[in-house]
């Protein structure tokens, strides 16, 4: 859905009864998760047909108060009705960091059922648009065999590049950026454990190679968000993500990001 948009609209107009008021913004690499990530993401899941899992493990007193439990882990889990491919959220896990940021979503996928070990696995923090999220799943969910790769790497550069995304001068064939140079995506060298079942993982000094996506509103300043994709996720899948969040139509917002919102066009909703 496409709405026009203008710079000088105010950010805090009268609140509506029931909540905060809504907006139309982009660009949409910068516009955030709206504080609803896993919502939007759950909710669109659900719509697929995909089962979710709450696993929570703590200590729990007959007598005690609910705020007083210790709770010590708490996954979600949604699974896809053939069991080939599942989205873990992690916040609640104490997650590891992906570009100081924490992991909200992990994705995998396997080969087959016969074996527990995910053929790879993509990584989202806090604050990638859930747009982006859902489309890369809606991808996912649409493939009869979420492990075999279908295109090359090109098929992602062209994904931004027909948004207006530029390529990289020195990495033309591996690297784009919007024209703002504020977020990049990025084919190279994967950081550390991020799990993929590519054997070279273990063999090849520099490292597997996989697509990496982040956003750093300003040089030097702390990344909005990360992505990073093992170097066995099609690249048919990254191209979806990558289309979806450099996409020129923009997004509906209630929450915007303190780092970028005086960079967002905006319109009242």
């Amino acid at each position: 859905m496409e709405a026009p948009l203008y710079p000088d609209s105010p950010l805090d107009p009268s609140l509506p009864p029931g909540g905060q008021p809504a907006f139309w913004v982009g660009p949409r690499h910068l516009a955030g998760d709206d504080g609803c990530l896993y919502d939007g993401v759950a909710d669109m899941l659900s719509g697929l047909g995909w089962t979710s899992l709450t696993i929570v493990r703590g200590r729990h007193d007959p007598d005690e108060e609910p705020e007083d439990r210790q709770v010590l882990r708490s996954t979600v889990l949604h699974i896809s009705p053939d069991t080939l491919r599942w989205e873990q959220w992690g916040l609640a896990d104490e997650p590891f960091h992906l570009g100081d940021l924490p992991i909200a979503w992990q994705i995998s996928a396997r080969a087959e059922t016969s074996t527990p070990l995910a053929s790879w696995s993509s990584y989202f923090t806090t604050d990638v648009p859930g747009e982006a999220v859902a489309d890369f799943l809606v991808a996912l969910d649409a493939r009869d065999q979420p492990a075999v790769p279908l295109a090359g790497p090109e098929l992602v550069l062209d994904a931004v590049t027909v948004h207006g995304w530029l390529r990289d001068i020195d990495q033309p064939q591996a690297a784009a950026m919007d024209p703002a140079l504020t977020s990049h995506i990025s084919l190279g060298e994967v950081p550390p454990l991020i799990q993929d079942a590519d054997p070279r993982a273990l063999t090849t000094e520099a490292g597997p190679v996989g697509w990496q996506a982040w956003a750093e509103p300003a040089r030097g300043a702390p990344c909005l968000w990360a992505v990073s994709f093992g170097s066995s996720v099609p690249h048919d899948l990254v191209a979806a993500f990558a289309a979806s969040l450099s996409s020129t139509a923009p997004v509906l917002r209630r929450v915007l990001p303190e780092a970028t919102r005086e960079r967002l066009l905006r319109a009242p909703a």
